[in-house]
């Protein structure tokens, strides 16, 4: 029987040892499972980065109702999430930073949608009938995504963003961003944590450091 070659998606052994203790190990009672952890995760992993439908997925994985199944239960446990900060704390770490970040950037990317693509809006600006998404990223990787109408302006979008970022990332300090978030979001981030000196200052690619806004 020939050996299945692995997509370019599937795990490496390397990338297998690094996750292996987060997934949730095999139930105590019933049959053995027919396919490994590590098969699901491949099989969810080559549908995100092709783009199939979950139906469409090749038959040379496990079923897409089993890969869908565990996707959801594990969505619904956090394992992704989990995932995701675990990897990120080890890259900051092998990086030479710290565990804990204290600076971060925000900005915001405004995107076309279909009329029955849910929630959109009018992004006067940059003339967009859509849906705005707000990342707030440290220097190496993606922290947080809220989604809402692209009518929604960046200062109010950031209101959306903070609160809810804070409230997993207490230690931050200092918060980076573009003219779009200046006035009053000044003096709102200040008020958010008066103690800890949180603030807001505009990030200017033309010029060497920070001007605060």
């Amino acid at each position: 029987m020939p050996i299945k070659e692995p997509y370019p998606s599937n795990l490496t052994d390397a990338e297998w040892k690094q996750i292996e203790p987060l997934v949730p190990g095999p139930k105590l009672f019933g049959r053995p499972p027919r396919y490994s952890k590590r098969a699901i995760l491949d099989a969810v992993f080559d549908l995100v980065r092709s783009g199939w439908a979950w139906r469409m997925l090749p038959h040379d994985l496990p079923p897409w109702r089993m890969v869908y199944e565990y996707f959801m239960v594990w969505r619904r446990e956090g394992l992704w999430q989990r995932i995701h900060d675990t990897l990120r704390e080890r890259v900051r770490l092998q990086s030479g930073k710290k565990r804990a970040r204290t600076a971060a950037i925000l900005d915001s990317q405004s995107v076309e949608v279909t009329i029955h693509g849910g929630v959109r809006g009018d992004d006067a600006g940059k003339k967009i009938m859509g849906r705005k998404r707000h990342l707030l990223v440290d220097t190496l990787g993606l922290i947080l995504v809220v989604v809402h109408s692209a009518a929604v302006q960046d200062r109010d979008g950031a209101k959306l963003v903070l609160p809810i970022l804070l409230l997993r990332f207490g230690w931050l300090r200092c918060i980076f961003g573009d003219g779009g978030y200046a006035g009053e979001l000044v003096g709102w981030v200040k008020k958010l944590l008066p103690r800890r000196g949180l603030r807001l200052e505009e990030s200017q690619a033309q010029r060497r450091g920070q001007a605060p806004l």
